[in-house]
């Protein structure tokens, strides 16, 4: 067997930067499936290969592109583990398809990556994307801190019959906006979103306390759902909005807003054709586009979607075109 030892490749950085800043940039980084495989060794080992078995670093790259480890003689691929486990596509075209997606400001839906990367069947530009999402939301992130701002909303069709907070057919998605001080007004900075099944106190709480650093301040309308917030830590500010004599768009302006955007997004983007059992995923993408709708560094958004891609355990393409459980432990059904 022909090996050539070493650790990962040494990286390429480009003007003080590893990633690429526009498409003709990322075409000459990535001009074959060699640099993208180094790139994900890079990404997953900055300090050089270590054995996933026995933690060994002495190891040899064979002709296959795998690594032998001098220690343990196991055989590793830089894709085992990760988001593209067991991949028939070339790494060249999940980069391209993770920068379309990056490079378009309302997403794209399965249909739109299918035709603009050329792939050959709607159902893999599909689960592609439901893939990627899966790696749009980092565990362990940092809650929402300061002022924040919390509501229920609700995504689906016209439902006749229904007033409030009832609904047959709708999803409930809970909506957490961090307020922040603006030059002239207060502005949305990050957002959380979650699907329950229903709106209850249980459920509500269950939301903050994942989303919010305890100690801020939390506004929320006078529902008496809301009102056990100060006893699990969170400093509440009730609106009454019946009694404030402005609407709720202004008494909680940022989560209203919020919700719009993303209904919007879902009809525009997805033409409204997200079942309400897909809908997790969907709400992930959402966030990571609004949470970082002011950056300005394409390459960069690129570059921290392919480290969670590395990060994130494989997902096998029947879990997804079967259904699979959602975060929350409901059955998720495919829409092909």
């Amino acid at each position: 067997m022909d090996l050539t030892q070493g650790g990962a490749r040494e990286s390429r950085p480009v003007g003080g930067r590893d990633y690429p800043r526009t498409w003709p940039e990322f075409q000459r980084f990535f001009a074959g499936e060699e640099d993208c495989r180094a790139y994900l060794e890079r990404l997953r080992w900055p300090r050089g290969f270590r054995c996933p078995a026995c933690g060994s670093g002495e190891a040899w790259r064979t002709k296959r592109g795998l690594w032998l480890c001098g220690a343990c003689r196991r055989q590793s691929s830089v894709t085992a583990g990760t988001l593209f486990a067991g991949t028939r596509t070339p790494l060249g075209q999940w980069f391209s398809a993770i920068w379309q997606l990056i490079a378009q400001k309302q997403g794209m839906s399965a249909l739109g990556l299918q035709r603009a990367m050329g792939l050959g069947s709607y159902e893999t530009a599909w689960a592609h994307l439901h893939k990627l999402r899966r790696a749009m939301v980092r565990p362990g992130r940092d809650l929402l801190s300061g002022t924040v701002e919390v509501d229920e909303g609700y995504v689906g069709g016209r439902e006749v019959g229904m007033a409030g907070r009832q609904t047959a057919d709708k999803s409930v998605v809970l909506v957490a906006v961090e307020v922040r001080e603006g030059r002239k007004r207060e502005v949305a900075g990050r957002i959380r979103l979650s699907r329950v099944e229903q709106a209850t106190k249980d459920s509500l709480e269950q939301f903050i306390f994942e989303a919010v650093d305890q100690g801020s301040l939390v506004r929320t309308d006078g529902w008496n759902a809301y009102q056990g917030l100060s006893e699990i830590g969170f400093h509440h500010l009730p609106i009454n909005v019946s009694r404030s004599g402005a609407p709720a768009s202004r008494s909680m302006p940022h989560v209203h807003r919020t919700l719009a955007l993303l209904k919007r997004w879902l009809l525009g983007t997805h033409q409204g054709s997200v079942q309400p059992r897909q809908l997790d995923y969907y709400l992930d993408e959402f966030t990571f586009r609004f949470n970082r709708r002011h950056s300005r560094h394409l390459g960069l958004l690129f570059h921290r979607l392919l480290e969670e891609a590395v990060a994130t355990e494989p997902i096998p393409l029947s879990s997804i075109v079967g259904g699979e459980l959602g975060r929350n432990g409901t059955n998720r059904e495919p829409q092909i």
